[in-house]
């Protein structure tokens, strides 16, 4: 359906911000801490498995991987969050948000195809354990890395320059940060290209993901049948993490699909405003303390960095006084 008063946007209306004058500050600084929280546990993490030799294991890369990603697309959103919260005009300029665009959704495409790689590399542990090492070499933990990345970047870069070829009839977006949906919907022409292509790459990713995930757990879980008491147990401790987080990320993105393809105005107006961005926010902070509490190794070795800072801070104000 033609909508006609085309206009070059220059700058979007992120239309879902309240009315919060009176707490400004108070939402401010819950965003803030929020961000400062994950930047710290994901960044604590990978350096304790850059550092240690002892972590640089397959399974350990892929979490480093994994851990990047979420610094990735925490960057995309909460800085955007922060300046919009002290805001009075809630408004993006048309590079910023196409950008935010292009982080999000592809920071959601690398954390699915991470999670697939990390349950390809849980079953070749559990039900080829002889010959894991071999499997999985340098080489091969190389190309893996390079599939989870790569492959989204280019998907997504196709999404956001066929959006940015729009003629749109509007500014206004409903939402608190800039979806890809959002504005598909402000074009002044029936976008059937745009949805087309950003379905069948949608469906591709998904499906690829789950595919792997799906054949690899079954697997797992026929072997842990069959197997020994010990097996059983090494399944459960570095599975449970990552059923975890599949499950809280594919309940994000799940939401936001159905809110964004389909009208669910009946539900209470804050949960649509919030839940969308639930993924972005919950999921950067979920897998590091996910990891981090569940696995034994990580755990005692951030300890033992956390132990040896405040030791040397400690030292550090001993010669400053003396």
């Amino acid at each position: 359906m033609m909508k006609v008063n085309a206009t070059q946007v220059v700058y979007f209306t992120l239309n879902a911000y309240l009315d919060t004058s009176s707490f400004t500050c108070f939402f401010f600084m819950i965003v803030l801490i929020l961000y400062v929280l994950i930047v710290g546990c994901n960044v604590l993490l990978i350096v304790v498995i850059c550092v240690n030799r002892t972590l640089h294991e397959p399974m350990y890369m892929f979490l480093c991987s994994l851990f990047v990603n979420e610094l990735y697309g925490s960057a995309g959103l909460f800085p955007s969050l922060l300046i919009q919260t002290l805001s009075d005009l809630h408004t993006i300029s048309a590079p910023l948000c196409l950008l935010q665009v292009f982080i999000v959704h592809s920071y959601g495409a690398v954390e699915f195809l991470s999670l697939a790689v990390m349950s390809y590399d849980r079953y070749l542990a559990i039900c080829h354990p002889l010959q894991y090492k071999t499997i999985m070499s340098p080489r091969r933990i190389v190309f893996l890395i390079a599939v989870i990345w790569f492959p989204p970047f280019l998907a997504v870069g196709g999404t956001t320059f066929l959006t940015f070829s729009l003629q749109l009839c509007g500014e206004i977006i409903d939402k608190i940060a800039c979806f890809n949906h959002s504005i598909i919907k402000l074009a002044c022409y029936d976008p059937r290209l745009n949805n087309i292509y950003e379905l069948v790459m949608s469906f591709l990713t998904v499906c690829a993901a789950l595919s792997v995930i799906l054949y690899t757990y079954m697997r797992i879980l026929k072997v842990c049948f069959s197997g020994s008491k010990q097996t059983r147990q090494k399944a459960v401790s570095t599975c449970t993490p990552h059923l975890a987080s599949l499950l809280n990320f594919s309940f994000g993105v799940s939401f936001e699909i159905l809110q964004s393809r389909f009208n669910l105005s009946n539900g209470p107006s804050m949960l649509q405003k919030v839940l969308p961005l639930y993924y972005l926010t919950c999921q950067p902070l979920f897998n590091p303390v996910m990891y981090g509490l569940n696995m034994s190794k990580v755990r005692s070795m951030c300890k033992e960095l956390i132990l040896l800072f405040w030791i040397h801070q400690d030292s550090q104000m001993n010669i400053t006084e003396y």
